[in-house]
C-alpha cells in the first residue's frame, strides 16, 4: 500500500543544492538565452533526483522561475512524461512494460510475479517504502522483451523466476545484474549471430 501520510505530501519550498545547481547551469548553457526553456526536461530530472525520486509542485515552480517560464508550461511537461513522478515513490521504482511486444513475450507473468512478491498493485508502494510498482508503456527494449526498469537500470529477457530473483536481491540490499537475464549479448539473437560471418560473406561472393 502507499506509505501513510505521503500520498498528498507537498513541501513548502525547494531549491537546488550547490552541486545540482552546477549541473543545471551546465544544461541551461547548452541553449541560447532566449531558448533556455529548452532545458526544462533535464532540470526536472535533476530536481526529481535530488528529491528522492519525485517532483513536488514546489520543485516545478522553482524550475519555472529558473527558466523564466510560466509554471503551467512546466506542469504540462511533468504531467505528460511518465519518467516524472508526481508523488513519492519507493527506493526501488519498479516500472513494468506491458506494451505489445512485452505482452506477446509474457509480461503478464512478470506483472503477476511482481504483485505477488511485493504484495502491492500498480500505483502502490510497500509500507516500508522500499518498492513502488508502476505499469508503463514502451521502454524501448522490445527486442529483449519482456522487461522492467528499476530506477536507472533495465532488466531484460525476464521470466517470473528471474523477476522475483531481482526483487529479492534488492530486498536483501544486493545489486542484481542489469541487462539481459539470459546472458544475451546486446540485442543479438538468443543463439548468437547467424549472418555476416566471414565464411558466409565468402560463400555469397563466390
Amino acid at each position: 500500500m502507499t506509505m501513510v501520510g505521503q500520498e498528498d505530501y507537498q513541501p513548502d519550498s525547494f531549491e537546488f543544492a550547490p552541486a545540482t545547481m552546477e549541473m543545471a547551469q551546465s544544461e541551461i548553457a547548452k541553449y541560447p538565452d532566449v531558448r533556455k526553456a529548452s532545458a526544462v526536461m533535464p532540470l526536472l530530472d535533476l530536481a526529481q533526483r535530488q528529491n528522492d525520486g519525485w517532483l513536488p509542485r514546489a520543485a516545478m515552480d522553482y524550475v519555472a522561475r529558473l527558466l523564466e517560464m510560466p509554471p503551467i508550461k512546466v506542469y504540462e511537461v511533468a504531467t505528460f512524461y511518465t519518467m516524472y513522478n508526481l508523488k513519492p515513490v519507493g527506493r526501488h521504482h519498479v516500472q513494468v512494460c506491458t506494451n505489445l511486444p512485452c505482452w506477446l513475450r509474457g509480461s503478464d507473468h512478470i506483472v503477476n510475479a511482481c504483485k505477488k512478491k511485493l504484495g502491492i498493485g500498480f500505483g502502490e508502494t510497500t509500507t516500508n517504502g522500499d518498492f513502488t510498482l508502476t505499469e508503463v508503456e514502451c521502454l524501448g527494449a522490445c527486442v529483449n522483451a519482456p522487461m522492467f526498469q528499476i530506477n536507472d537500470d533495465y532488466y531484460e529477457d525476464l521470466d517470473a523466476t528471474s523477476a522475483i530473483s531481482i526483487l529479492t536481491q534488492l530486498e536483501l540490499g544486493e545489486t542484481p545484474k542489469p541487462g539481459s537475464q539470459i546472458d544475451r549479448k546486446s540485442c543479438e539473437p538468443i543463439g548468437g549471430l547467424t549472418a555476416l560471418f566471414e565464411n558466409n560473406v565468402k560463400k555469397t561472393n563466390a
